[in-house]
């Protein structure tokens, strides 16, 4: 009958862990498995992983180039074809894109001309694309920059 009391795991699954520097009767005595002398045979002496033997390094040998802008605005585009799906909302703002899940973060919100709208739309964003003024006040709608 088997029960909480006589259950044990099948032989050879349970092994001991592994008891480093305990007298050379254990297998890994002296200098525990760690060789003669050496860097690595030192107490916290592995060096970081990217470390290439004093060889110039990767991230040396190769040229920097380019600039990256650190005051650079990243805006949130939303398509006329997106804009031409919400209805019943007048003006469209940031905020009601966002609403909508058009974007994500609504400090700056960019609108492109990508599409066609049939019906004229009040839009509120932080910038437009010609192709989308365009679109926009021929519809019949109005363009408001914030």
């Amino acid at each position: 009958m088997i029960n909480l009391s006589n259950l044990k795991p099948p032989p050879g699954v349970k092994k001991n862990r592994k008891r480093i520097g305990r007298g050379a009767g254990s297998g890994t005595g002296k200098t525990s498995g760690k060789g003669q002398k050496g860097q690595k045979s030192r107490s916290g002496g592995s060096p970081h992983p990217w470390f290439e033997g004093g060889q110039m390094p990767l991230y040396r040998r190769l040229p920097k180039r380019g600039f990256t802008n650190i005051f650079r605005k990243e805006y949130e585009v939303v398509n006329i074809s997106q804009l031409a799906e919400i209805t019943g909302v007048d003006p469209v703002t940031p905020a009601v894109l966002k609403e909508k899940g058009l974007v994500k973060k609504i400090d700056a919100v960019k609108i492109l001309g990508d599409g066609e709208l049939s019906a004229g739309i009040n839009v509120e964003a932080h910038k437009f694309s010609r192709s989308a003024m365009e679109k926009i006040e021929k519809a019949g709608g109005k363009v408001k920059i914030i």
